[in-house]
């Protein structure tokens, strides 16, 4: 064998030292397989050997050019596992279970999301994930996708059609995305008949009312009239008052026709995707909205579409943006938006010639719900988005079909897409508690009730002027005779003249009870209650339970002279006005929210 001379093994002492030096810098540098020369200009990853741990593992980030991404979320997909890339691109997740293979997906802000393909084992480096910028503007020409994948809709039929992969595959599957927002008033929306017929002016048959007549004030010019009482009369109508426009009705109820026009679009003539209502896609390019920020709330005069921001693609391309950063592969993008109320605003809340007509977001915004410290404040487990509520997570543990590719999901990470509103029972009956104390005193019966609104997040009953809350105290002796009511409030009018129709058939107007509603009064009729906001109006009253509010009143009626005395109390929620219904021909049967039975010796 040939010996090393003390020169030749100078070189070698050099190479030993050298490496073990080498090997210090990777083994505590926090960049671990890259150079920070060769990252900062290319990404690329050092050659020598892996030391990461077996529950690890490591990488590199970079744009479609090969540029490193700083700030980027890596993430093992469909779980909390994460990681940000530092300022070279690099990215660590530990905690890994070794041998068990993951896939990583990788997303920053201005990049649809990357990844989602390949699996990883534990213990490797030198991992590269690549995420394409998506177009920083709008592009109005693009048309919007059908929701539908059957046939008989516009534009059904093609790959991205989100029945496609969120539906089961008979399209039953009621826990998929699709065939909930089928059965969400959302995807009615353009469709509505009770809209439709208060748009027109008509009953549900077609029947419609005559247009309205003005005449000219000397001070205020032309004003309009009263309807004629001699002539059939369907309700009024938006085209009655202002035939030769389309108003702005469809910047929220068909929001993908009206989306370039918001003051252009008459409903009755939407057809296509615009069908759809608040459709899949128009959501899903939704990027930001628009609100003052002085007020937090949505500029007046800019309804619906006018307060959006969106980021509709360019030809050739498409862009879904949701609340998930791992949807990948495919050109899809994380937004926080979809989940913050403000995503709501620009529907719900409206302000019509100055007044505050639609305010469910500006009465969320003024209570507890919406901030962290008055929620503790106020004793509540934490502060809520309208989401919360009104697309509540756990009911399912799929986003997409299965044989679509869906993978399972913490089912408290997946948001309902059947939004429960004003039509939903189950809501209504977990909105408000009703308490009730009822005694003798003497020779009288003393019914005292509370309705606390203590699980809104809004006033009740909120949103539409039209919708009302009728509470119903009802005396009898242990015969079923009717008590004599001597003193309390009586429900309003508006809850059903008895000359027109009898309690059973839902008309109140003065039995022992309360109405609870926004009541507006049209500025130069006086018609009040009314439902035409899109003229000028003023709110004559408003007694609508604040969120974490409560609302007492007193009922006295004679007590019987013997046997037991039996209280009935039944809080109902009404879609619209008695009167309007009859005149429109809805059928919309109250809903029960809370009803009490209390026998007093």
């Amino acid at each position: 064998m040939r010996k090393l001379s003390a020169h030749s093994l100078v070189p070698v002492a050099i190479l030993f030292v050298a490496g073990l030096a080498i090997g210090l810098v990777y083994l505590f540098s926090p960049h671990l397989p890259l150079t920070v020369s060769e990252a900062g200009k290319t990404g690329a990853l050092l050659q020598t050997p892996s030391l990461i741990s077996p529950d690890s593992i490591s990488g590199i980030v970079v744009d479609s050019e090969g540029s490193p991404i700083a700030g980027a979320r890596v993430r093992v997909k469909t779980t909390e596992l994460s990681s940000v890339t530092d300022a070279n691109g690099f990215f660590l997740l530990d905690n890994l279970a070794p041998g068990r293979a993951v896939i990583l997906t990788a997303w920053a802000e201005g990049f649809f999301i990357g990844g989602g393909e390949k699996a990883y084992l534990p213990g490797t480096d030198n991992v590269k994930l690549t995420i394409t910028a998506h177009a920083a503007v709008d592009h109005p020409d693009y048309q919007w996708l059908s929701a539908f994948s059957t046939a008989g809709y516009a534009g059904s039929g093609e790959d991205g059609n989100c029945q496609n992969c969120h539906a089961g595959p008979e399209y039953q599957e009621a826990s998929l995305p699709f065939p909930e927002w089928l059965g969400d008033a959302h995807a009615l929306s353009a469709q509505n008949t009770r809209f439709l017929s208060m748009y027109l002016g008509t009953d549900l048959q077609g029947n419609q009312s005559p247009e309205t007549t003005y005449f000219s004030n000397r001070d205020y010019g032309r004003t309009p009239l009263r309807p004629d009482p001699d002539k059939p009369y369907y309700g009024p109508g938006y085209k009655l008052d202002f035939p030769d426009t389309a108003g702005n009705c469809a910047a929220c109820h068909a929001p993908a026709a009206a989306v370039d026009s918001a003051y252009g679009v008459d409903p009755t003539t939407v057809n296509g995707v615009g069908q759809e209502g608040v459709t899949c896609d128009f959501c899903h390019k939704v990027w930001d909205a628009r609100l003052d920020p002085l007020s937090g709330r949505p500029y007046a005069n800019m309804p619906g579409v006018l307060s959006f921001e969106f980021r509709r693609p360019p030809q050739g391309h498409q862009f879904f943006a949701g609340p998930y950063d791992d949807v990948a592969p495919g050109e899809d993008t994380y937004t926080p938006i979809q989940q913050e109320s403000r995503f709501c605003a620009a529907c719900h809340y409206g302000i019509f010639w100055d007044t505050l007509v639609y305010n469910s977001f500006g009465e969320w915004l003024e209570s507890p719900y919406s901030d962290t410290e008055r929620a503790e404040a106020a004793g509540l487990a934490s502060a809520k988005t309208c989401q919360d509520c009104h697309m509540p997570a756990g009911e399912s543990h799929l986003i997409a079909a299965s044989e679509k590719g869906g993978l399972p999901r913490d089912p408290d990470t997946i948001y309902s897409h059947r939004m429960p509103g004003a039509s939903d029972e189950t809501l209504l009956q977990n909105t408000v508690t009703l308490t009730t104390d009822a005694r003798r005193e003497e020779e009288k019966l003393i019914v005292d009730v509370t309705i606390r609104n203590d699980q809104a997040g809004h006033h009740v009953p909120t949103d539409s002027p039209l919708r009302q809350m009728i509470l119903l105290v009802k005396a009898e002796d242990d015969e079923g005779q009717a008590l004599e009511f001597l003193e309390g409030p009586t429900v309003p009018d508006w809850g059903g003249d008895r000359r027109e129709g009898d309690p059973g058939d839902g008309y109140y107007a003065g039995l022992p009870g309360k109405g609870y509603a926004k009541i507006l009064e049209e500025l130069w009729t006086e018609i009040s209650p009314s439902g035409a906001y899109w003229n000028p109006t003023r709110i004559l009253s408003d007694n609508r339970i604040p969120a974490l509010g409560a609302d007492s009143s007193a009922y006295i009626f004679t007590a019987p002279e013997t046997g037991e005395a039996t209280v009935e109390i039944t809080l109902l929620f009404r879609r619209a006005f008695k009167e309007l219904m009859d005149q429109k021909g809805w059928d919309v049967p109250d809903i029960v929210m809370e009803s009490l039975v209390i026998r007093v010796p």
